[in-house]
């Protein structure tokens, strides 16, 4: 399956997002990459594809929300950093600065970290979706200082409009031991 695209349905309702998984899966020839509770009470699925079959996944999905629905969104030809940061065990090499941008929600950090990724040469460390955090979502990316400048400055732009925006950061040279916590 080409996983160029994702799709993620944000739900009030746990109950509710049990469903909402099942008949996303049932509706196209989608992955399921994450699926869980998250804080605040709320569910959330998240799901990789090729973009038509993403999308009609997510429509389906909202569908079957039954009020309790969130936020939901597409990203097509979503950059790879973005998978791979979603998954991230390890703390990978870091290199120069440290740039974080902070959501109040899931969708917002995800189209955030997407434009940032594809605005600079950067790499991200880590997207965390929701889990300890309040309902909130943050991701952390490392380059050089104007890479990571620029990026931010990106992904704070997409946040900001949305009205979604808690913080946006960039240190420069962060001490070694800070690298430590990004995951």
């Amino acid at each position: 399956m080409s996983e160029r695209s994702i799709g993620l349905i944000e739900l009030s309702s746990v109950a509710a997002g049990f469903a909402v998984a099942d008949t996303m899966l049932k509706a196209g020839n989608v992955r399921l990459l994450l699926s869980r509770s998250i804080c605040s009470g709320k569910y959330m699925v998240l799901i990789g594809g090729d973009t038509a079959a993403v999308k009609s996944a997510v429509d389906a999905g909202a569908e079957a929300a039954n009020g309790c629905l969130i936020d939901r969104l597409v990203i097509s030809n979503i950059h790879q950093d973005v998978f791979t940061a979603l998954g991230r065990s390890q703390t990978p090499e870091t290199q120069g600065a440290l740039g974080i941008l902070e959501s109040f929600n899931v969708a917002t950090l995800i189209r955030a970290a997407d434009a940032a990724a594809k605005s600079a040469a950067v790499q991200l460390l880590e997207v965390r979706l929701a889990m300890a955090l309040g309902g909130k979502a943050f991701c952390t990316m490392t380059g050089d200082v104007g890479s990571v400048q620029t990026a931010v400055a990106a992904g704070r732009a997409v946040i900001a409009e949305a009205g979604m925006l808690v913080n946006a950061v960039v240190i420069s040279r962060p001490h070694p031991d800070v690298y430590r916590e990004v995951i």
